[in-house]
Formats: C-alpha cells, structure tokens, sequence
C-alpha cells in the first residue's frame, strides 16, 4: 500500500492550485492532463480523469507529432495490423 503524502499549497485568486512538484510526480501528473476533484466532505480527492474522446484525440495528437508520422501512415499501420490480426484469428480471407 502506498503512503500518504502531506503538503501545503496557496489557493490563488481565481481559484488556482499548484500541486506540489513531488506529489505531481509521484501521481505521474503531466502538463495539460485532465484530473476529476471528488469533493469527499470537508476534503478533495484528485485523481487522473479517464481517457474520453477529446482526451484520446489529444493523445494521439501527441504520438504523431513527436513520432513525426502522418496520418496516412498511422491509418495504413491499423489496417495492417488489423489484417494480420484477422489471419491469425480467422485464417486467410476469402
């Protein structure tokens, strides 16, 4: 089981909360990741928010500029893949 980890932070003017480098790293919180807040009586839960639509289209996003692929040849890969997949389940295609 994990610890708990205990650290203080400033709400700011419009509502902003930094969360503490250490904790971020420990959650593996990234820049731009979208979180759910639990309001559990007097206290918060934050944790990472489940991949939706928008989020996975961000993602992929993402694998594609740093990998420097198109979308052609992310398209074209899942169709291969897709094919090898069927074979091995269902043997050659009519």
């Amino acid at each position: 089981m994990d610890t708990a980890s205990v650290a203080t932070a400033e709400i700011k003017a419009r509502g902003q909360l930094t969360i503490p480098k250490k904790i971020r790293e420990r959650s593996h919180f990234e820049e731009g990741q979208a979180v759910s807040i639990i309001s559990l009586g007097d206290s918060l839960i934050i944790t990472p928010k489940r991949l939706e639509l928008d989020e996975a289209r961000r993602e992929i996003r993402k694998v594609l500029k740093s990998s420097k692929m198109t979308i052609e040849e992310l398209m074209d890969g899942l169709r291969e893949e897709r094919d090898n997949l069927y074979q091995e389940t269902y043997g050659e295609k009519d």
